[in-house]
């Protein structure tokens, strides 16, 4: 062999040798991508799985309180019914005053107790959540603040309408109600400001601030309930939850639910 020849040899070797080097990492680069691809398109699926499962976990929830709500409200509501009839009966047929006074008092705790048992059932039978859409439910519950006067609370969005099923709904409303809850009892606020935004990457984006005293958040612990409570409800549905607070500079929470890709 020449050597032409063999540095022909050498040179269509090494350019074979690059193709085959070249080629590999081409295989592994788009190894890593479809396993990088599919490990997203796995989170992505466990993703709506564990927010299904929560929907109906939610609704099973739902479900079973308006069974008791209906159950108390239709067995021991009409017995403790009965027997305030009862106790009415024996008030007008005794005629011992001191008996009289002590029929009474019997009768004024049942008739209190059947209007708390009311109260409850009724609660637990709402299903306003379902029925009505986000942006009334919370106007309806800053109206109720509003109405006690202790501070001024402001609601704005940017839609009309939001197609949210109960889960949404039901946290956003929880949530609002505890930051609300929450900035009246300790922050001393004179005024809450709450907005709620959609846009094509965002779901929904709410905003609540208030001008209270504030608090130092190293200072606070963790596991405090109004606290945990907001957060754990916004991580259940894959939310970001960032809540901010100075001392003498109020407190402002900011909750996002990214839209899935």
């Amino acid at each position: 062999m020449g050597k032409t020849e063999l540095l022909i040899t050498i040179i269509l070797f090494n350019m074979f040798f690059v193709l085959f080097v070249a080629a590999v990492i081409m295989y592994i680069r788009k190894y890593r991508q479809r396993k990088k691809e599919y490990l997203q398109e796995i989170e992505v699926k466990n993703e709506i799985h564990k927010r299904e499962l929560l929907a109906t976990q939610l609704e099973i929830q739902q479900a079973t309180m308006q069974q008791i709500g209906r159950e108390l409200h239709d067995n021991i509501g009409q017995k403790l019914t009965l027997v305030s009839l009862y106790t009415q009966q024996l008030l007008y047929e005794n005629k011992v005053p001191e008996v009289s006074e002590r029929i009474d008092q019997v009768s004024q705790i049942i008739n209190q107790s059947l209007q708390d048992l009311r109260s409850l059932s009724k609660t637990l039978t709402d299903d306003k959540i379902n029925q009505k859409e986000i942006v009334t439910l919370i106007q309806e519950e800053v109206d109720n603040t509003n109405a006690f006067k202790k501070c001024k609370v402001s609601f704005k969005c940017n839609f009309s309408q939001l197609d949210l099923g109960f889960v949404h709904k039901n946290v956003l409303l929880r949530i609002t109600q505890e930051f609300i809850q929450n900035s009246i009892k300790h922050s001393n606020c004179k005024n809450i400001w709450i907005t709620l935004n959609t846009s094509d990457k965002i779901l929904w984006e709410l905003n609540i601030k208030d001008d209270g005293i504030g608090f130092d958040q190293s200072k606070i612990k963790s596991n405090g309930i109004g606290l945990t409570n907001m957060k754990n409800r916004a991580e259940i549905i894959g939310a970001d939850f960032c809540l901010e607070s100075r001392k003498n500079f109020g407190t402002t929470l900011n909750i996002i639910l990214k839209r899935l890709p």
